[in-house]
Parts: C-alpha cells; structure tokens; sequence
C-alpha cells in the first residue's frame, strides 16, 4: 500500500520560513517523479515545485521561484520544500504527490498526471 505522508506546516509570519518533508512508502523513490502542490482556500489545486526520479531536474512555479526550494534524500526516501521569504498569499495546504516515471529527464506539472497524493500539511502566513 501506498502512503505519502507530509509534515513541517505550520502557522509563520511573514518573511519566515519552514521546510515540508514528504516520506512515501510502498514505492521505489528512485523509480517517481515528486511534486508539490498546494490548495488555498476557495481555489483550485496549483502546481508549486517538481523534481524528476533522479533528482537532477527541478521545475517551480513562477509564484515561488527563488524562494522556494525542492530537493530528495534517496537515503531517507524523503522529498523536501524548503519555503524561504513566505509572504501570506503562500497560505495554503500544501500536498505532496508522487508520479512513476522512467524518464529520467521528466517533471510533471499537473496534477491529474499523478498517481500517489499525501494528506496535505496547513502552512499558514499572517502579515
């Protein structure tokens, strides 16, 4: 069975900053894709980062891009975003998702492309 679970949310201020860890299991991480999505309320799911299987290829939303970092420990099974400069409209529940791939070179951007989703962690920024 396949489980993704999330954890780091919490409640900041402005300009703080915290890191989201994500551990799948049931899964070979080698073998997927992983990304970061989240969901504010009254709003539609958005892609926010994304790394291939082999972690040498990292995609970001234009919202995050330079304070917002993606990365994976293959020791740990373990895919982090670390959230720098967090301003409040980054208010959201933030989900982890995990997409099998083979091609190496892949990151995907949409959510239905993928197979495994975690619970989401509430990451909450007050002015």
């Amino acid at each position: 069975q396949v489980q993704l679970v999330e954890s780091g949310g919490g409640s900041v201020q402005a300009g703080d900053s915290l890191r989201l860890s994500c551990a799948p299991s049931g899964v070979t991480f080698s073998s997927y894709v992983m990304g970061w999505f989240r969901q504010a309320p009254g709003k539609e799911r958005e892609f926010v980062a994304g790394i291939n299987s082999r972690g040498g290829s990292t995609v970001y939303a234009d919202s995050v891009k330079g304070r917002f970092t993606i990365s994976r420990d293959y020791a740990k099974n373990t895919v982090y975003l670390e959230t720098n400069r967090l301003k409040p409209e980054d208010t959201a529940v933030y989900y982890c998702a995990a997409k099998f791939n083979v091609n190496v070179g892949r990151v995907f951007m949409r959510s239905p492309e993928y197979d495994y989703w975690g619970q989401g962690t509430q990451v909450t920024v007050s002015s």
